[in-house]
Formats: C-alpha cells, structure tokens, sequence
C-alpha cells in the first residue's frame, strides 16, 4: 500500500511524514483531513483501506482529531420541482415510507373507524423492522419460512418442554408454507428430541429440485430478541383484517386482508412521480451537487474518526487487514452467521 503513487502523493500533501523518524505531527498542512469516498461498496472498501493506512501509520492525526469522513448521499429523490439527497438505502426506505403514509388510512371493515397517523404508521415501522429482522437472520432460517412465524400461533419458549405442542406449531407453519409456491418447493417437517436442554426442536425440511436442505429452529432462537419481535407483530396483526377490509390513500381504495400486500401498495402509490436517481460515484455528480451535498461546510455532514479502545482496535486490524491468512479465515467462520451487514 506504501507503495502506491496515491498514497506517496498523500503522505506528501499531508507535510508530516511517516515513520518514527520522520512523523511530526506538528508539520501537519491541514487541521481536517477528509476521507471522502464514493457512497457505494466500493468507496466503503477504499474508505476501510484508508483507515488501515492512517491508524498503521498516523495514528496521531486520528487520536488527535483531525481525520474526518464525509458522508456523500447514495440517492436523490426528485418530484416536480422539490429534490432531496439521502444518505442510503435505509433513508431512502424512512423517506418512502413517510411518503405512502400521506393521506393513508387503514380501515379494518367496511363499517370500522380508520387506522390512520401515528398508529398506522406504528404498524408499518414495525412491520418493517420485522422484515429487516428477517433479512439478517434468514442467513440461518430462510425468510419464507420466518415470514410463516408472523401469522403462525406463537410458541413459547416454555413449550419447548412439550412435545405436541411443539408438532402443532410445526404442523401449522408447515400448512402455511404450503400455501407458499416459491419455485416449486416441497416442505416437511419433524421433530427432534434436545436432551440438552430436556425438550424438543422443530426441523423443516425444505426439497427444491429435488435437493433437500433441513433447518433446525432452535431453543436460542426462540428465546431471541428477533423471535420476540416477530411475536410482537404477530400480536398486532392478528385478526386485524376481516373480508370486507380495505387501505385507502387519498381517493384510491386497496381491498385487502394483508397488511404486507396493504403496506406493499401504498409505497407503490409512494414512488408514483417520484425520480430517484442512485450515484454509483461522486464523479456523477456535478460540481455544484458535489459542492451542495458533500463538502458545503454550511450542509456537509461529517464524521470524526476516534479510537476508544486502543488494543482492541489494533487486535481487529491485524485480525482483518494483516498478512496473516488463518486469522481472518477463523474470524469469518466465527462470525458469519452474526453478521448484519456483509459490506459495511
């Protein structure tokens, strides 16, 4: 990395040098020092390789507070003449979903007063914190079958102990998974003793083309924050729709007894007349939008890097950025199924 004419053409602008014999913090050119890469995957791996080099070798200029990282905004939403920037994909989510609960409303029955402010957009938070739940655990559990776990009956973490309780919750998040057609899957079920902790586990078998791939839902999953939320919405939801339900926006009417498929068509309605437009790189953007987004001291947002735990911090760069292979491969293996987000 040293090596690099960007890196030499940097450590030359920044004045101080590198190195016990050279490094001066005192000859540093500038009080900031701005990372500023682009909003992408990309510009998030050129950003950590950054942090190596300056935590490696100008730990000083981060300990004393002048290494920043800009925050460039990932989309810009356009409607008419009003434009906005958000930073990424969850803004891009909150910015929506403030947009399709404009002038919407639930309404449970035909004759049932409206579900409409702050308690439906309550439920559709929840809903979508429950999704994003699903989506960082179906690394372990596939989402179809966590999906089921919303409209299934609840099992409690006691019920563990009882053996028809736990097959009648199998049996009926197998009857829902039926109803399922994912590409022509085949679902069963069974259930496996856990003398470890003196109750029993369910097992879904799920058989695509043939292949088929079994998943134990465990006692610690179901004593999980995640299990609880799912639980949590499971409550809210339950018996909320009957036939003659529907969800309105403005003067449109979406005859319904789903929340998802409800919640789904008013961020359809959401995106109607809305441009939104996704910078892969800062080099799309103007200089004035780069100006007005990233670097206006008077708009800009900025992070300020800091170094709170000395060892531990140097433990996971050597851990993950060091020459040493088997580290690295022992970390990924340790925590592959913890992750939440693999890119950042």
């Amino acid at each position: 990395m040293l090596s690099s004419v960007e890196v030499g053409t940097l450590i030359t602008a920044l004045g101080c040098g590198i190195g016990r014999t050279e490094f001066n913090i005192e000859k540093l050119r500038y009080h900031s020092v701005i990372i500023m890469t682009d909003a992408d995957v990309d510009g998030a791996h050129i950003r950590t390789l950054l942090l190596t080099f300056f935590f490696r070798h100008l730990p000083k200029v981060i300990e004393n507070g002048h290494l920043f990282i800009a925050q460039p905004p990932l989309y810009k939403v356009k409607k008419g003449k009003q434009e906005q920037y958000l930073k990424d994909d969850t803004a891009l989510d909150g910015f929506l979903l403030q947009g399709a609960m404009d002038n919407a409303s639930l309404h449970t029955s035909a004759s049932a007063p409206a579900i409409a402010g702050t308690g439906l957009e309550g439920l559709a938070v929840q809903y979508c914190q429950v999704m994003t739940t699903i989506k960082r655990v179906e690394r372990i559990i596939p989402a179809v079958i966590l999906t089921q776990m919303i409209y299934a009956p609840v099992l409690a973490v006691e019920s563990l102990h009882d053996q028809d309780k736990v097959a009648e919750w199998l049996d009926a998040i197998l009857e829902f998974l039926e109803e399922q057609e994912v590409c022509g899957a085949m679902y069963d079920g069974k259930v496996r003793a856990n003398p470890e902790r003196d109750g029993y586990l369910p097992i879904i078998t799920i058989t695509t083309h043939g292949i088929e791939d079994d998943y134990m839902v465990t006692f610690d999953f179901f004593s999980s924050g995640e299990y609880r939320s799912i639980v949590a919405l499971n409550g809210a939801l339950s018996g909320l729709f009957e036939e003659d339900g529907y969800i309105k926006r403005g003067e449109k009417v979406f005859p319904t007894q789903s929340f998802a498929l409800g919640l789904g068509w008013l961020m359809k309605e959401a995106r109607r007349g809305l441009s939104v437009q996704r910078y892969k790189g800062l080099g799309e953007m103007n200089p004035e939008q780069l100006w007005e987004t990233t670097m206006d001291p008077d708009q800009r947002r900025m992070l300020c890097v800091t170094i709170d735990d000395g060892i531990a911090a140097d433990q996971m760069f050597t851990t993950l950025m060091g020459d040493e292979v088997e580290p690295r491969r022992l970390f990924i293996e340790d925590n592959a199924l913890r992750v939440a987000n693999l890119d950042f």
